[in-house]
C-alpha cells in the first residue's frame, strides 16, 4: 500500500489483531475449542515423544526424526495459540510490533524446520527399503545430527532473512491485521511502503524451502514405490507402505496448505480464506500428527500401550 500525499507517516509501534470472529458469544465458543485443540496437541506429541525416549525399540532414525517433529509441533502450536488465548480472555488485541515480528520468525523458523525434517524422514524411509544393506552406516548417528543441524541452519536463515526483509518496510496506518496471528501477507498488507521486494524474496525463499524439498520427497518415494512392487510377500508389501503412507499423509497436509498460503499472496478477500488455512497449519496439522503416526503403526502403539498402561504387548 503506497502513502498518498499528506499521509499520516507516525510509525505504527503496535498492531490489531482481529482475531478469528468478532461477536463476544463466538469467541468463547473460540476460546473453548482451541484450548482443547491446544491440551490434546501437546498431550499427544509428548506422549509420542516420551515413548521413542524410553522404547529401546525405537531408538531408530525414523523415530528420532518423529521426535524431533513432536517438538516442533508443540513448539510452533505454542507460538501462535497461547497468545490468542490469552487476547480472549484480556479482550486486548493489540500486539507491540516487536512481539509480532517475533512470533513471525518463530512461526518460520519452525515451519521451515518442519520442510526439513519431512525431507529427512523421507531420505531415511528411502534407505531404509531401497538401501538396506548399508542403511546403518549411511543413516548413522552422526549423519542424524548433521542432518537436523543443517535443518536448523537453513531454517533459521529463511525466517531471520524474511524478519529482517520486514522491518525495513514502514506501517503507518492503518494497523488492524486481518488474522489471529502475525505473517507476512497480513502484514504486506498493511505496510504504506513498498512490499514487492518482500514478495518476490517470499517467493523465491518459499520456492526453494518447499520446492526442493517436495522434489526431493518425490524422488525419495518414486524410488521406494519401484522397489516395494519388486517385494514378493505381500505382507512385505503391506508393512513397507504403512511405514510410509504416514508419512506421506503430513507430507500432503504441510505442503498442500503452506503452498495455498505463500505461494499466492491474496487480496484482502482472501485473507478471511487464510485464516482457515492459518487454522489448519498451526492447530490441525500439529494436532493431527500424532494420531496419523500412531493409528496404523503397531510399533508405536505397542510402545504407547506399554508405557501408559503398563501391558507388555498390544496384541
Amino acid at each position: 500500500m503506497e502513502p498518498e500525499a499528506g499521509t499520516n507517516m507516525t510509525a505504527v509501534t503496535e498492531f490489531i489483531l482481529l482475531g478469528l470472529v468478532e461477536t463476544e458469544e463466538m469467541q468463547s465458543v473460540v476460546f473453548v475449542l482451541f484450548l482443547l485443540a491446544y491440551l490434546v496437541t501437546v498431550g499427544g506429541n509428548l506422549s509420542i515423544l516420551a515413548v521413542i525416549l524410553v522404547e529401546h525399540k525405537l531408538h531408530t532414525p525414523m523415530y528420532f526424526f518423529l521426535g524431533n517433529l513432536s517438538v516442533l509441533d508443540v513448539v510452533c502450536i505454542s507460538v501462535t495459540v497461547p497468545p490468542m488465548l490469552g487476547r480472549l480472555l484480556s479482550h486486548k488485541h493489540t500486539v507491540p510490533y516487536g512481539a509480532c515480528l517475533s512470533q513471525l520468525f518463530f512461526f518460520h523458523l519452525l515451519a521451515g524446520m518442519d520442510c526439513f525434517l519431512l525431507t529427512a524422514m523421507a531420505y531415511d524411509r528411502f534407505l531404509a527399503i531401497c538401501q538396506p544393506l548399508t542403511y546403518s552406516i549411511r543413516m548413522s548417528q552422526t549423519v542424524q545430527r548433521i542432518l537436523v543441524a543443517v535443518s536448523w541452519a537453513c531454517a533459521i536463515t529463511n525466517a531471520l532473512t524474511h524478519t529482517v526483509a520486514i522491518s525495513t518496510l514502514n506501517f503507518c496506518g492503518p494497523k488492524e491485521v486481518n488474522h489471529f496471528y502475525c505473517d507476512l501477507p497480513q502484514l504486506f498488507q498493511l505496510s504504506c511502503s513498498s512490499t514487492q521486494l518482500n514478495e518476490l524474496l517470499l517467493f523465491a525463499l518459499g520456492f526453494i524451502m518447499a520446492g526442493a524439498p517436495v522434489v526431493l520427497i518425490i524422488t525419495s518415494y518414486v524410488h521406494v514405490a519401484a522397489a516395494v512392487l519388486r517385494i514378493r510377500s505381500v505382507e512385505g508389501r503391506k508393512k513397507a507402505f504403512s511405514t510410509c503412507g504416514s508419512h506421506l499423509t503430513v507430507v500432503c497436509l504441510f505442503y498442500g496448505t503452506g503452498i495455498f498460503s505463500y505461494m499466492r499472496l491474496g487480496s484482502e478477500e482472501a485473507s478471511d480464506k487464510d485464516k482457515g488455512v492459518g487454522v489448519f497449519n498451526t492447530v490441525i496439522n500439529p494436532m493431527l500428527n500424532p494420531l496419523i503416526y500412531s493409528l496404523r503403526n503397531t510399533d508405536v502403539q505397542g510402545a504407547l500401550w506399554r508405557v501408559f498402561v503398563g501391558r507388555q504387548s498390544l496384541t
